[in-house]
Formats: C-alpha cells, structure tokens, sequence
C-alpha cells in the first residue's frame, strides 16, 4: 500500500539556480522543519548514486533515513528513492522543474510514501498530515530558494 502527496510551487529564480539549491540536499534544513541534520555520501556535486544522510524527527520520534539519487537530469528532473528501512518509507520521490515565461521556475515535488510493518496502519495519517501540509512546504521551499546566495 502507498499514498502520493505532491505540491507545486512557482519560484522567482532561474531554473539553474533553483535545481542547484535542490540537487544539494544538504539545503533540505532550510526548508523542512523535520530535517534535524543532513550528510552527503560522497563529497562533491551530486550525481547518480550520491546517499543524503538525515536524521529528521516525525510525530516526536527520530529516525535515519537515507535517499538515493538514481536520477538526475539538469536542470529539470531529480528522483531519489529511501534506501533505510524505517516503518514509513519513500519509495520515490522527485522534482521536476520547468522555466516559467517570466524566467523563474515552477517546481513539483512529490514524494510515494509506502508504509512497512506497523507503518501500513499509520500510513494513512502520515499521507494526510503530508498532504496537509504541501501547500506551507511549497511556500517553504520557494522562499528558502529565493533567499538563496
């Protein structure tokens, strides 16, 4: 069983700029309140098989999660999927970005939560707090983006 949340949200930057900021997933602290810490695996620009390292807190419980980089097109598409084994997981997840004709960019996120374990009963709210929550992380993400150096 999975659920999909998603949201998009348009970002006043050049489409170079804006996949930069995401390809870097060490920036996902800036956005993402849950994210306590990030680490990439290994060093330098991120590519196909670079592993971000995270400890994030959920529902007052942390946990490690990594993600793999398995996809990755500049400047418009990124995917990742959850390698750690943890009861909620995300099976897929991505960005897919496009130039705007006012020369800053749209961005989807989505995430394919798919929920392990005792992690079947709680996916449901999981997905509903997620989906609840995309259009504050939309916000989040656009103006971390933009104040970006």
């Amino acid at each position: 069983m999975s659920a999909q949340f998603e949201v998009v949200v348009d970002v006043d930057r050049p489409i170079e700029d804006v996949f930069a900021y995401l390809a870097d997933g060490r920036n996902d602290p800036e956005f993402s309140p849950r994210v306590l810490k990030m680490e990439k695996s290994p060093d330098g620009d991120t590519h196909v098989g670079t592993v971000f390292h995270s400890t994030v807190k959920d529902a007052g419980m942390r946990s490690e999660r990594d993600f793999e980089i398995y996809e990755l097109t500049a400047p418009t598409r990124m995917r990742w999927h959850e390698v750690s084994h943890n009861s909620i997981t995300a099976q897929d997840g991505g960005y897919d970005l496009e130039p705007t004709s006012d020369g800053g960019t749209r961005v989807r996120l989505f995430n394919v939560l798919e929920g392990h374990g005792v992690g079947k009963m709680l996916l449901p709210l999981a997905a509903g707090a997620s989906r609840k929550d995309a259009p504050a992380f939309g916000r989040r993400i656009k103006e971390a983006v933009e104040t970006s150096a």
